[in-house]
């Protein structure tokens, strides 16, 4: 995970300067409030044939199918623990290749940036990786046994003004998620897109894959409309192939922290990663202290190095700063893009 953070934060940074002045450039033809600023609440914009338009650039944040476990198969579990085990370092991502089903609502970054394009034949969306998806509407049907690719094929209809999208033909290369799920080549995945105003955009997602989960799964991507920007690709650079270690390695050499310590540190702490805010649970479970990320039900494991510093299985580590009494009032998450400060809230 270091080593991709590393290179996206590098393209990230080599390719700013060139772009620059098209991150503030403004978006022509669009309604603004008296102050300029974007009516986002203004009618949504529709075609000549009377269908919404989502046309435009738009981004949120990453939100990832998260099932419930007694719904995924068990040969799936083990799949999903073992590439937690090796750090998820054969996520397609950490690879440099395509993501697959991952990027309807996730992405290896802080942002999910989606651009669409629509005629009334086809709906193209690009996503910041340089990947893209072609949304056929010109009435073909999908095959029934299409040949596996990594973005699968996609077919358009309209129910009203919701845009109904039905896709197939992924490979099993591909995740789920960003925690592991694996799926198989039978995967059908149905998108419903509704845009209820000019500056909104919500996708229902459901996965249908029974030889992986014993029922649908399903999610929602709230995005906005992201106006007088650019969207700048983030491109995997350092494939994980040289990655080492494993998480049952993160407790080797852990050390014992007192139990009237630790509780010191319970608490909830926010701040900004990456720009956006983010809030971090800790809490106490069997003597430990686990780590929650709001909006995530992944729980991270801290094993303690020093006192105050902690690693997880995750590849983040968390120092807190005490008060002359002991008590915590900061957490600082560290990455290898940076260290970020959270202070705490209660």
């Amino acid at each position: 995970m270091r080593l991709f953070l590393t290179a996206v934060s590098l393209a990230a940074l080599t390719t700013l300067p060139v772009a620059a002045q098209w991150l503030n450039h403004p978006t022509p033809g669009i309604p603004r409030n008296e102050d300029g600023k974007p009516n986002v609440a203004a009618p949504a914009p529709r075609t000549r044939e009377g269908r919404p338009d989502f046309t435009g650039l738009w981004n949120g944040p990453t939100r990832s199918v998260r099932p419930d476990a007694s719904d995924v198969r068990p040969w799936a579990k083990e799949v999903a623990q073992q590439r937690a085990e090796d750090f998820f370092k054969a996520r397609p991502a950490f690879r440099c290749l395509p993501s697959g089903p991952e990027t309807f609502g996730a992405s290896s970054t802080a942002t999910v940036w989606k651009r669409m394009l629509q005629t009334p034949s086809l709906i193209a969306i690009l996503n910041d990786d340089l990947t893209y998806r072609q949304v056929f509407m010109d009435g073909r049907t999908l095959e029934s046994a299409p040949f596996p690719t990594w973005m699968g094929y996609s077919v358009g209809r309209w129910e009203g003004d919701t845009l109904v999208v039905e896709s197939l033909g992924f490979n099993d290369r591909t995740w789920l998620n960003d925690r592991g799920l694996p799926h198989t080549e039978a995967l059908r995945m149905t998108e419903r897109y509704e845009r209820p105003d000019f500056g909104h955009l919500r996708i229902d997602v459901t996965f249908t894959d029974p030889a992986a989960y014993t029922k649908p799964v399903s999610f929602v991507v709230n995005m906005t409309l992201a106006a007088d920007t650019e969207m700048l690709e983030a491109v995997c650079e350092v494939p994980s192939d040289d990655w080492v270690g494993r998480a049952s390695d993160v407790r080797i050499g852990a050390v014992q922290v007192a139990a009237d310590v630790l509780a010191k540190y319970v608490g909830v702490y926010s701040g900004f990663w990456a720009g956006r805010p983010r809030t971090v649970h800790v809490t106490l479970a069997d003597g430990q202290l686990v780590a929650t990320i709001e909006g995530e039900t992944t729980q991270l494991l801290l094993v303690a190095r020093t006192e105050a510093l902690f690693d997880s299985s995750e590849g983040l580590s968390y120092r807190f700063i005490r008060d002359g009494s002991g008590r915590a009032t900061h957490v600082v998450e560290i990455h290898v893009s940076g260290d970020y400060q959270y202070e705490r809230q209660r």
